[in-house]
């Protein structure tokens, strides 16, 4: 075991309950995109304590970005003594919203009975600073390290990413020779690393109709009834048939190793804008149907896609005056990174130091940023590795454990010191 290291990270235990903490006092809550460069600044304002060099990068243009809410993301870096690979530890900064049924104030970072909790605290702020604290560790045991390390924060994952990591990924943030490994901590449990996950489809189903006068409903022609055959015919032929399908890949939970698709909206004909009134007589003459679909290494992108548009194509076939149009949102590939790519071995020699035992390999149901790390970035030697236990994530009185935290940490120091040192001791 590295003593010296693992001393390195203990001693900064408060330091990391503190960072975290003050992390979850930003309410970088997305949708809009609060708070997002008071906390950046916050970040790095830390970091150059360190000695790191910081830059703040907006992404103008980038969905949601405003005056307002403007998507700001801090990256920094500080270069060794001598020339090596470059490790990238990323997190985003971004939170879903509080929501109902707290305890605590979830954003007040309350410390209690071993935890810190708060929305954020499992994802990802609290791998956020087990990051922070790895790096401080690190550094501070083996001063004369060669290569770089940088740490970011980065905004709006949990909507895409595209203000974030996306977006600096276009500038080369995300690239040799810049960047040779990235960790990004999300919370996946701290004995496993996360290799990938699974591709997405997100797209918008419209339904058309004709308007009419509510009494006289055959005098037009009802899109949300059209929809209404759309559901019936994913319902008796493509769930069944996506239940069906396996994959290799260790997803979990158990439940999402096969093909999914969820429903994530559906809005049709008048809006709600008549509230707290009466709606006027129409025969609505549009329904929008949202689609969330989620797909497996063995699966093809064009064949996802005609999995839906066949449906859509026999009801045009054999439905009277059934009309539609399909729209794309946004498209993401499945990935795995493998086993024996120099971060995964890196890491994994970390939790047998930790842990003493092999770690479990994994992978994430949902994307997260690595997306943007191998489609834009082209960079593959990337994995999610964090504290926090996935299924806290988004709930009331999310928290991380702060002995996780420290284990985390202590795995991420003694993966620095694999990748740029090339040694555990």
């Amino acid at each position: 075991m590295n003593e010296r290291l693992f001393g390195a990270v203990e001693d900064r235990t408060d330091e990391l309950v503190a960072l975290t903490a003050d992390l979850i006092r930003f309410p970088t809550v997305n949708p809009p995109g609060e708070a997002y460069r008071p906390c950046a600044e916050f970040l790095g304002a830390r970091l150059k304590k360190l000695g790191f060099e910081t830059e703040f990068i907006r992404a103008e243009g980038a969905p949601g970005d405003s005056d307002r809410y403007p998507r700001v993301n801090v990256v920094a870096r500080f270069d060794g003594r001598s020339p090596g690979p470059c490790v990238h530890f990323n997190s985003h900064i971004d939170v879903v919203e509080a929501g109902d049924g707290w305890t605590v104030d979830p954003f007040a970072g309350v410390v209690k009975d071993g935890r810190v909790y708060g929305r954020g605290a499992c994802d990802m702020k609290g791998g956020l600073a087990a990051s922070v604290i790895a790096a401080e560790a690190f550094m501070a045991t083996y001063p004369d390290f060669p290569g770089a390390i940088e740490i970011s924060g980065t905004a709006d994952e949990e909507s895409g990413g595209f203000g974030g990591v996306a977006h600096l990924a276009r500038l080369g943030y995300f690239s040799k020779p810049k960047v040779d490994h990235v960790i990004i901590p999300e919370p996946l449990n701290k004995d496993r690393i996360c290799l990938g996950h699974r591709g997405v489809w997100w797209a918008e189903i419209e339904t058309k109709g004709e308007i009419a006068h509510g009494s006289m409903p055959f005098l037009g022609d009802n899109a949300v009834r059209h929809m209404g055959a759309v559901l019936q015919a994913f319902e008796e032929d493509l769930f069944p048939a996506l239940d069906r399908k396996m994959t290799r890949m260790p997803v979990v939970p158990e439940g999402a190793r096969r093909s999914t698709m969820n429903i994530n909206s559906i809005h049709g004909g008048q809006t709600e804008d008549f509230r707290p009134g009466l709606p006027s007589p129409n025969v609505p003459d549009w329904c929008r149907l949202t689609i969330d679909r989620r797909f497996l290494l063995e699966e093809d992108i064009a064949t996802v896609k005609g999995e839906v548009t066949g449906i859509l194509e026999r009801l045009k076939r054999e439905r009277k005056k059934f009309d539609y149009e399909i729209r794309d949102l946004m498209e993401v590939l499945p990935l795995m990174t493998e086993r024996d790519a120099p971060v995964v071995k890196a890491v994994a020699k970390g939790i047998m130091e930790v842990f003493d035992r092999e770690p479990d390999y994994v992978i994430s149901p949902g994307t997260y940023d690595q997306k943007h790390v191998a489609r834009l970035g082209h960079l593959y030697d990337c994995i999610a590795y964090g504290p926090g236990i996935l299924d806290l994530a988004h709930r009331p009185d999310e928290w991380v454990g702060i002995a996780d935290m420290v284990e985390s940490a202590k795995v991420m120091a003694i993966g620095l010191n694999v990748l740029l040192r090339g040694t555990t001791g």
